[in-house]
């Protein structure tokens, strides 16, 4: 605790002030929140708070671990967006309640892996006398990265929704479907089913368990095409930025606040 805190005096002293600043208010509502779930006795809910308060810190480690400098601005978004994440998506739904917070924050990761990404090139290209990359492959590489860990996050959360019974991959109504599965010449047709009106679900006693109206129940590949295209109009947009950034650093110094920079 004492060394956490001497990093954090060295952040504030680093003129972050403002990181800091909201660092502990966002502490300090994680805190409520497991104070709040536990008396209601959402056990799963005050881990995913230690969760949250765990990963709070983590961007003061990294810096003080690689000797690597996160830019203000990105400091300040990375800690709003695991509280986004975390404590208002999950335990206060609001991927359930507001209907693009799921979409605004897979743009926004994509943007910030982008960032990283290309943080990384440039640091090596900057500090590696036998290396001298271009811009463009510099933003590719960036892009690259970004694409990367959007794909795998989405592997992730296959993973938790088929081994351990979560629902990340949110579903989504059709009224249409495309498939050969329901070729019965087994010719690989496509079959087109158009205009579904409800869906009756029964288990194999035959009982109803439950009818979806208005269509068929999309178990997750329309959330995670969605992510992957959101994820990439980020990544596009950062390496945009990025690259004209490296062409011109005076006059497109933008990207300049999401560029991590080395402390040697």
């Amino acid at each position: 605790m004492k060394k956490f805190r001497n990093n954090l005096k060295e952040a504030y002293n680093e003129s972050k002030r403002s990181s800091i600043i909201v660092y502990f208010i966002l502490r300090f509502l994680v805190i409520l929140t497991m104070i709040r779930q536990f008396f209601l006795q959402n056990y799963t809910d005050v881990a995913l708070c230690l969760l949250t308060l765990i990963l709070l810190i983590l961007p003061f480690f990294i810096q003080k671990r690689f000797k690597i400098t996160f830019p203000n601005l990105l400091e300040i978004i990375i800690l709003c967006f695991i509280f986004s994440a975390e404590i208002l998506g999950e335990i206060n739904n609001f991927y359930g309640h507001i209907s693009n917070w799921d979409t605004m924050l897979h743009t926004l990761n994509g943007f910030l892996a982008a960032g990283i990404g290309f943080s990384l090139v440039d640091l090596l290209n900057k500090h590696a006398k036998s290396i001298n990359m271009s811009p463009l492959f510099v933003a590719i590489v960036a892009f690259s990265f970004s694409m990367t860990i959007g794909v795998v996050w989405e592997f992730f959360e296959y993973g938790m929704d088929r081994y351990m019974g979560f629902d990340m991959q949110k579903d989504v109504i059709v009224s249409n479907i495309n498939t050969v599965y329901l070729d019965e010449t087994n010719s690989n047709k496509v079959v087109k089913i158009e205009n579904i009106d409800h869906t009756v679900i029964y288990d194999r006693e035959g009982n109803v368990l439950t009818t979806v109206e208005n269509g068929y129940l999309d178990v997750g590949i329309n959330d995670t095409m969605k992510d992957l295209f959101v994820n990439f109009i980020g990544a596009i947009v950062f390496c945009f930025l990025g690259y004209l950034y490296l062409l011109n650093e005076d006059k497109f110094d933008f990207a300049k606040n999401f560029i991590v920079t080395s402390k040697n």
